[in-house]
């Protein structure tokens, strides 16, 4: 929303009308291709869940 309200300037009739994709196409048009960071992989994820595993959180 803040993209579109506010970056983009669309009032909200126009906004809500949008498609994901045909948003996403304004932002590219306003703001340039940008490359998003791909996501962990399963080796990266795996790593992380070893090194901050999930447990009880004790209250001292």
């Amino acid at each position: 929303m803040e993209a579109g309200l506010g970056s983009l300037r669309l009032c909200p009739r126009d906004f809500w009308a949008m498609t994901p994709r045909e948003l996403d196409a304004a932002l590219r048009g306003a703001f340039g291709s940008r490359i998003a960071q791909a996501p962990p992989s399963r080796d990266d994820l795996a790593a992380l869940m070893q090194r901050y595993p999930d447990g009880e959180t004790h209250a001292g």
